[in-house]
């Protein structure tokens, strides 16, 4: 037989990470089954079958996923809230749940400030050599080809560059400011931000470094190509922690090529992985890394907050502060 939950604390399906004060928030608000995605080997990730079977085997009436299918059956358990620790909760049929009357909530910004650490790291990486520096080292090969280190990685420092931001969300308002605390200027072009005040053309035309942070819409996919690329300055850099879908890679790959651009650096490729042999994976000028951009604790700690504070106001009768249908309410 389950055992009875409180008739105050109502049961909750949680299978996303959390972390710190907002996870024991959460746990007191309800009887929790913990049970995160990413601890499981090999990851799992619930079909909306699966997940809706396991939700009714628990008994649960408040839903926390990061990346379980949340549509169809699922939206038949007589669930009071679903929260999605995603900024866009691209998992969850939003128009289902509406229709459904079941609050979705959301976590916008939960890893602004590790995504644009990471972009940092990538670019001081990538202006400075690092990583075939640290290759030539754990070689053995410091005096390569009659060299001295000091010759093979000289480079300009970035105090006194230009950045252009492309896309003001929340990670690159939190890449600009740290960027500016490294003696940069920053541009930005985002035609739904009033303070980036620049465009397109300017942005790729002035910036010695090209920081990608839009989102993938109809409008912004493939939106830097080969134009693009041959626009930017002679020796620019060019940064994508966002999405690969924001730029042609063929195209990016050419530039690097034929010298125009100094070098790149990328967490993110189609499909999650770069093909095997592919002419960036040889590039000494490119940094690539597996879109671990968001991928620290904190981020966990504050996707937890924010949902455990929202399920709270939804549980008391409160208006939700990351509410992605508002409508539901009315």
């Amino acid at each position: 037989m389950r055992d009875v939950a409180a008739p105050d604390r109502p049961r909750a399906l949680v299978t996303a990470p959390l972390r710190g004060a907002g996870k024991d928030k959460l746990f007191s608000l309800a009887e929790v089954t913990y049970d995160p995605w990413i601890d499981q080997t090999p990851l799992r990730i619930y079909r909306a079958e699966q997940l809706a079977e396991r939700i009714a085997a628990v008994g649960a009436t408040v839903l926390v996923v990061e990346s379980d299918s949340v549509r169809g059956p699922v939206l038949e358990q007589g669930l009071r809230v679903i929260a999605s620790t995603r900024g866009d909760p691209t998992n969850v049929d939003v128009p289902a749940a509406t229709a459904a009357g079941i609050p979705v909530l959301n976590t916008p910004g939960r890893n602004a400030d590790a995504v644009a650490e990471m972009a940092v790291a990538i670019l001081f990486a990538l202006a400075r050599g690092v990583v075939p520096a640290d290759a030539d080292v754990r070689a053995g090969e410091v005096y390569r080809d009659g060299t001295i280190p000091y010759q093979r990685f000289r480079a300009w420092e970035l105090n006194g560059r230009v950045a252009g931001l492309v896309g003001l969300g929340a990670v690159a308002r939190a890449l600009r400011w740290r960027l500016e605390g490294v003696g940069m200027e920053v541009l930005a072009h985002d035609p739904y931000n009033p303070e980036a005040r620049q465009s397109l053309d300017e942005v790729l035309t002035r910036a010695d470094v090209v920081s990608m942070h839009a989102p993938v819409t109809a409008e912004t996919t493939g939106m830097i190509g080969a134009a693009e690329f041959a626009r930017m300055k002679q020796g620019a850099m060019f940064l994508n922690t966002a999405r690969a879908q924001l730029h042609d890679t063929d195209a990016l790959v050419e530039s690097l090529r034929a010298g125009h651009l100094a070098g790149a650096g990328l967490d993110h490729f189609v499909g999650e992985h770069l093909p095997a042999g592919h002419p960036l994976s040889a590039m000494p000028n490119v940094v690539l890394t597996p879109h671990i951009g968001g991928a620290t604790w904190d981020t966990e700690a504050r996707q937890a907050t924010m949902v455990a504070d929202d399920i709270e106001r939804v549980l008391t009768g409160l208006r939700p502060v990351h509410l992605v249908n508002p409508e539901v309410l009315s």
